[in-house]
């Protein structure tokens, strides 16, 4: 739905895309979205746009008229489940097999998946030959983080053979047009699995193996939400990681 408001304020004050964009610190596309499509931007940022262009932020957004109270379920939040043993597999891998321009992984070793579905190599292999782009964060062996998550979880070195063995088992891939795999040393505070605008959050809890912590599906309705939180999260360990050499 065409924001009409937003697009004549902008129109009237000689405002780009770009010049709002860099005001309230947000991509261009996004703004576009407002306009456009009629996103609702988080309040922060849409009481910074209205500033910077002299409206009122219920003007434009009506919206965010509805009082600041908690919601009890977030619009993003699909499903929760207690414990990540709760959800079959098939719920990872249809959310993977599902998606059409991206997939991230960031965990440590979540070996559970190849032995629970010894497919997973073949699915992302297919989803990359179709142009999907596919990121893997695994878990260092060697950096002292994992190896103090072991000693957390009451694993020992128990998690830094996971590690070394999820390795082993996403090796395969390493050389695929598509799909790199990388490892990281920086503390885990959820597991991300992302297929387009889905994602599965394995979220951890300190002593807490991470098969008994709660598991949430989320699904990205707006800008600046769980969603666009977590895809952050993904990014900054991202970019810390190391490639793994084939």
């Amino acid at each position: 739905m065409l924001n009409d408001r937003l697009r004549t304020v902008m129109a009237a004050g000689g405002w780009t895309h770009a010049d709002l964009a860099n005001t309230v610190g947000v991509d261009p596309k996004t703004v576009e979205r407002w306009i456009n499509c009629g996103r609702t931007p988080h309040r922060t940022t849409a009481l910074e746009a209205a500033e910077a262009l002299g409206e009122d932020v219920h003007a434009l957004w009506p919206a965010l008229r509805q009082a600041r109270t908690a919601r009890a379920v977030s619009p993003e939040l699909v499903t929760l489940y207690d414990q990540r043993a709760d959800a079959p597999v098939s719920t990872f891998t249809d959310l993977l097999a599902a998606a059409r321009q991206q997939i991230d992984i960031l965990v440590y070793a979540a070996v559970f998946l190849h032995e629970a579905y010894p497919r997973l190599n073949d699915l992302l292999r297919e989803r990359a030959d179709d142009g999907c782009t596919v990121r893997i964060a695994l878990g260092d062996p060697d950096s002292e983080t994992v190896q103090q998550r072991g000693g957390e979880e009451k694993f020992g070195h128990g998690i830094e053979s996971r590690c070394r063995l999820a390795l082993m088992h996403y090796h395969p891939l390493i050389n695929t047009p598509g799909t790199e795999v990388r490892t990281h040393g920086t503390t885990l505070y959820n597991s991300i699995y992302r297929a387009d605008d889905q994602m599965l959050v394995n979220a951890h809890a300190y002593g807490v193996n991470a098969y008994r912590a709660p598991l949430w599906h989320l699904r990205r309705t707006s800008d600046d939400g769980m969603f666009d939180t977590y895809t952050a999260s993904f990014t900054a360990v991202w970019e810390t990681a190391r490639p793994v050499e084939g």
